[in-house]
């Protein structure tokens, strides 16, 4: 089947990796075909997105690179030169999609310098068709970007300032939670009900979301073949009595 394009999507993740289970069960169903993550990579060594990663059927190759721990060993390194290390290891996969999956790691130019073909990533290479990245974000366009956004829609609720939440897909941007949005849904907030209950039905939105926002920007990017090129393979390669 070599001559049917797969496409490739790496992940990065920082925690419990729920997001990433989400594309992972979603793979080569109809929500998200002819589709494979070469490559899950955490900043956080313990983090238990790599073990669904390595859990997973077929396992899904791991790598991990920690801020501190780099620059420790590289004192004469930036955090610039950090998010570049993590480019470069990414752009070695060849992915068609780069998802951040809870990458709690606001990535500086050098990453998007190196995936969109703007600095060289090993020697004088440079990556020839920029790859596209997605961030999950549990907030609506322009509300409460950054970190503890739950948390902090959930009190402009209570203060009577919004009247629901939600959650989106955006392209990344060099701007934080600024990219332009590819998927948003928005959440209830419940009168009365426990921050708990809220976290909860916004996460499930998310595994949603962040399927289908994968989905529409490989079909950008690297579409599935047609239904007839398929039969066409099939009808070469499948022995008839």
């Amino acid at each position: 089947m070599a001559d049917i394009h797969e496409r490739r999507i790496v992940v990065l993740i920082s925690g419990s990796g729920s997001n990433l289970q989400a594309l992972i069960d979603a793979l080569n169903t109809p929500a998200l075909s002819q589709t494979r993550i070469v490559l899950v990579l955490s900043n956080r060594k313990a983090a238990y997105g790599l073990t669904r990663a390595q859990q997973a059927n077929p396992s899904i190759p791991t790598a991990y690179l920690g801020l501190q721990p780099y620059l420790k060993a590289n004192p004469d390194r930036t955090r610039y030169d950090y998010d570049v290390e993590v480019a470069k290891i990414v752009v070695k996969e060849k992915p068609d999609l780069i998802v951040l999956a809870g990458w709690m790691h606001i990535m500086s130019e050098g990453f998007l310098d190196v995936v969109c073909g703007e600095k060289p990533f090993d020697g004088e290479e440079k990556v020839q068709k920029p790859i596209p990245v997605i961030n999950l974000h549990p907030a609506l366009p322009g509300a409460f970007d950054g970190a503890h956004a739950i948390e902090r829609a959930y009190e402009a609720f209570q203060k009577g300032e919004i009247a629901h939440s939600g959650a989106m897909v955006h392209r990344v941007a060099k701007e934080v939670d600024r990219g332009e949005p590819v998927v948003v849904q928005q959440v209830e907030i419940k009168e009365g009900e426990p921050i708990e209950a809220f976290e909860e039905r916004l996460h499930k939105t998310e595994w949603e979301i962040i399927v289908k926002g994968a989905a529409k920007m490989l079909d950008e990017v690297a579409p599935i073949q047609s239904s007839r090129r398929l039969m066409d393979f099939f009808s070469r390669h499948t022995p008839f009595k």
